[in-house]
């Protein structure tokens, strides 16, 4: 990391990420809700200290958004739909090209370019098979350099998490 400054209560490392933002991230991650005041006396800081921290920790794209995770009760739960996408081909270009049509559906939920069996795993949520019927024909068919799409549904999920360990 590069060199510590401090300015007041303010200490931070330049280049870098210390302690304090760490734990900041953590905090929001518990709770994004959690009011400045009381977040700055949770990690050690003035309310003003911990506000740049936080506009720095944005700004430089530690923390990129702030989300809520909508409840629903269990009659009305979707469906999450979990696919497995074989590209024709695995050179940037395709990769590439793939990429970016995914980008423009918001029905995706998630996109993740994997190792093993299959290049992308793609997850969503649809209300019913009919839902995701139509998802298939108007989206994942017309997806550039797709050569084979494996769709598995969810019976119940077993554990849903938001927190991300160790951070």
């Amino acid at each position: 990391m590069g060199a510590i400054i401090d300015h007041k209560q303010e200490i931070y490392c330049v280049g870098g990420i210390d302690a304090i933002d760490r734990n900041i991230m953590r905090q929001l991650q518990l709770d994004a809700r959690v009011s400045n005041t009381r977040l700055a006396a949770i990690v050690g800081l003035s309310p003003s200290a911990c506000l740049r921290r936080i506009a720095a920790l944005e700004k430089e794209g530690y923390i990129r958004g702030y989300t809520a995770i909508l409840g629903q009760s269990d009659e009305k739960d979707g469906i999450a739909v979990i696919i497995n996408i074989t590209l024709e081909r695995q050179t940037e270009e395709h990769l590439n090209k793939f990429e970016a049509a995914i980008r423009k559906f918001p029905e995706i939920q998630e996109c993740f370019l994997m190792t093993g069996g299959s290049d992308y795993l793609l997850k969503l949520e649809v209300e019913n098979a009919h839902a995701f019927e139509r998802i298939h024909k108007e989206i994942l068919a017309k997806l550039p350099g797709v050569a084979r799409i494996h769709s598995s549904f969810s019976i119940r999920n077993v554990l849903k998490t938001r927190q991300r360990k160790g951070g």
